[in-house]
Formats: C-alpha cells, sequence, structure tokens
C-alpha cells in the first residue's frame, strides 16, 4: 500500500511589527483585540484590512481609533483596554466596537459610519459617579431605595401597559424602574440621567413630571380609569389572568359581587380565589411565612426523614412579606423525595388545612429528549402544588416543589 506523506501544516502568518503605512484612510487605524477571536484568525482578519487599504496596528497605542472585537462583552473590552493603557500609558479614547463593524466595512470596502448596534455595551456612570451595568441581572436592586415615587408611577404606566396587551410598552416601563431602583442615592434632577440606558423619552417625560410636581398627570388618570381599576381587582383574584379579566370587563363586570350576581362560569382555582379573596390579598409576613413552612417540615418527617424544607421566593431574598409562601421540598438521596408532595399534601388535607389544592405530578419521566423550545420552565417539570391552606396566616396561597 503506498504511502502519502502528511502535508505539512501550514503555520498561521504573523503580521509585522508595524503597518504597512498609514494606508487610504489615515483617520482610522484598528485595532483588534485577540482574546477569543485567536492569533491565526486575528493575523488573517489583519492582513485583508491591510489589502483593503486599512491601517492596522498590532499593538495598542494613543493612535487607535477603532478597537475591534469579537465574543467579547464590553465589560472585558473596557478591562483590556484600561491594561493596555496602563502598560503603554496612552490614554486614547477609541470606540469599543463588534466585528460586526469590522465585516461590513471589509465588504464596503471604507469605513462604515458606526451605529449603535455595533458598540459594545459597558457599564456607564450613574449619578453620584458611580458605575451602572448594563444588564439588570448585573445590578443590585434593594428592597428599599431612594426612587420610590418615580418608581411607582412608571410601574403603575407599565402595569396598564399589560392589561392593553402591549408587552412592549409594559417592559420599557418596568425597565426603566429597574434602572432607578438600582441608582446609588434620590435623582433630584432629569439631567443626572444623562444618557443612561434603559430609561426611554416617555420614560423621562414621567420622572419630569414627578420630580417637579411630586406627580404625573398621566399616571394620575391611568390610576382613576375604571378600565384598570377593574382589570387590577380582577387579576387579583387567584387564577384568573389578564385575558380572562379583559373578557369580564368587555362584559360589563366591574365588580366582585358582578362575578358573583351573574352566575359567571368559574374555574375551581377561581372559585377558590373569589371565595378567599380578602386572605390572598392580604401580605403574608415573614413570621407567617415560616410558621407555615415549620408545618410543612413537620408533616415532612412523617413520611421521610432526612427530606428538608426550604424557604424560597422572595422571603428567601429577604423580603419581610409578601404574597405567596414558596416551598422547596428536597432530599440528599436523588430519587427518596419520588411521591413525598402528594403524601404530604393528602395528610395536610386530612389535618383540614388545606383549603384548595392543585398538584402537577413530575413530568421527567414521561417523555424523552429535550423539551420543545417553548416549552415549560425546567423547575416546572417537578412534581409541584398550588395551594389555599389555613394554619398560621388565614389563607396562604403556597407552591411547593
Amino acid at each position: 500500500m503506498a504511502l502519502v506523506p502528511l502535508k505539512k501544516r501550514r503555520r498561521a502568518p504573523s503580521p509585522p511589527a508595524g503597518p504597512p503605512g498609514p494606508g487610504r484612510f489615515p483617520d482610522v487605524v484598528l485595532c483588534l483585540v485577540e482574546k477569543r477571536m485567536g492569533a491565526s484568525r486575528r493575523a488573517f482578519l489583519t492582513q485583508l484590512a491591510w489589502a483593503k487599504g486599512f491601517r492596522v496596528d498590532r499593538a495598542y497605542s494613543a493612535a487607535v481609533t477603532h478597537v475591534v472585537s469579537e465574543q467579547n462583552s464590553g465589560a472585558e473590552v473596557a478591562q483590556w483596554l484600561e491594561q493596555q493603557r496602563e502598560e503603554c500609558g496612552d490614554g486614547g479614547d477609541p470606540a469599543l466596537l463588534d466585528i460586526s463593524w469590522f465585516t461590513e466595512s471589509m465588504g464596503a470596502g471604507r469605513p462604515v459610519e458606526i451605529e449603535s448596534r455595533h458598540r459594545l455595551r459597558v457599564a456607564e456612570l450613574a449619578p453620584h459617579g458611580r458605575q451602572m451595568a448594563p444588564y439588570a441581572c448585573q445590578r443590585r436592586t434593594p428592597l428599599l431605595h431612594s426612587n420610590q415615587p418615580l418608581t411607582e408611577a412608571l410601574e403603575t404606566l407599565a402595569e396598564e401597559a399589560g392589561f392593553s396587551g402591549s408587552e412592549g410598552r409594559s417592559l420599557a416601563f418596568t425597565r426603566a424602574a429597574s434602572v432607578l431602583k438600582a441608582l446609588p442615592g434620590r435623582l433630584g434632577a432629569l439631567e443626572e440621567l444623562g444618557s443612561l440606558a434603559g430609561i426611554g423619552e416617555h420614560s423621562r417625560r414621567v420622572i419630569q413630571d414627578v420630580l417637579e410636581d411630586g406627580v404625573c398627570a398621566e399616571v394620575e388618570r391611568v390610576k382613576l380609569s375604571e378600565r384598570y381599576r377593574t382589570m387590577k381587582l380582577f387579576t387579583k383574584i387567584f387564577g384568573v389572568g389578564v385575558r380572562t379579566a379583559s373578557r369580564w370587563y368587555q362584559e360589563g363586570l366591574r365588580t366582585l359581587l358582578d362575578l358573583q350576581e351573574r352566575n359567571t362560569k368559574l374555574t375551581r382555582q377561581q372559585q377558590a380565589g373569589l371565595r378567599h379573596y380578602g386572605d390572598l390579598n392580604t401580605p403574608v409576613e415573614r413570621s407567617e411565612a415560616e410558621s407555615t413552612s415549620r408545618a410543612v417540615q413537620e408533616a415532612v418527617k412523617r413520611f421521610l426523614p432526612g427530606a428538608s424544607v426550604t424557604l424560597a421566593g422572595g422571603f428567601r431574598r429577604g423580603k419581610p412579606r409578601g404574597h405567596d409562601v414558596d416551598l422547596l421540598l428536597t432530599h440528599p438521596e436523588e430519587g427518596r423525595e419520588v411521591g413525598l408532595l402528594s403524601r404530604v399534601v393528602s395528610w395536610l388535607d386530612s389535618q383540614g388545612l388545606i383549603l384548595y389544592q392543585h398538584s402537577q405530578e413530575n413530568s421527567y419521566g414521561l417523555r424523552e429528549g429535550p423539551e420543545p423550545l417553548g416549552g415549560r420552565d425546567v423547575m416546572d417539570r417537578f412534581e409541584s402544588t398550588s395551594s389555599v391552606s389555613s394554619g398560621a396566616s388565614p389563607a396562604v396561597r403556597g407552591r411547593w416543589s
């Protein structure tokens, strides 16, 4: 059998020490970040840019006007830039760009105009000189903050938009409120926000009104509108969502008494919600949540010693009160917890402590393969129950998984 000689692997070309001259665009000097891009690809892109007439510097310097990165976050590139400045002592202020700008520029044969989609998002300075992370999951949001009147106004508009089916508007107001909650201090003037991301023009008008007058006329009109008040009333019923509440409003229903007098068709869950409306809409204090947790723990011990009950949800995050009690039942040995929840719920029901309950079995073993796109959340695959119980609180809605 003939032996075929192995082909020698071609080494990635390394850019020479310096650029080949000013190029066709002397006002544009590129620097490609090697991190995650790799040396080979960086060398290839550098030669491509040179062929198109761009100047690409191998190392960062004060002359660099455009820093191009691939698969790095704005925070990572900003950190890289600070390290380069410390090493070379240069204090330039280049644009931090995604590879998409580079690709489009190569295709056009010239530097294309920088748009917001090209720029890497970096933490911005919030009022009082603090940095504001670009994403809500990166920001610390305290339970108590200094801009309560402002966030309440925005959240009212977010709620009204949700009732109207405008998810985009609802999200915009909610996002603006979350930014204000993360501010390190009280906002004194709209100008302090500067160009802080996440707060649109509509939200800024609302903030301006509240700062100047103490209230926003638009928000006050929403609060007084019959539809908003009715939708808020109906959606507080356990088991009632926006669609059902909107349909009831269109049918002319306005009060809880209307639902009873007109014999409105209700699900078993909604019947329990209407029957215990007052109790379910009374905030649950932490002491009541802890008492409920202890009661469930005692029931769990009867059937599976060694299992634990963990207070989850808002109370785990430190909230002093909430609208329900979330409990998580676990066991250190995988599989031992199977069937535990149903036995606990049955025993609590036999003691007269359960006023309503709806259980869902563990669905992990019912199907093979991954959950289809748009399927249930991972936690919803576990055995769970949603119940209204009597005990420490007159009626506490709890979700146990």
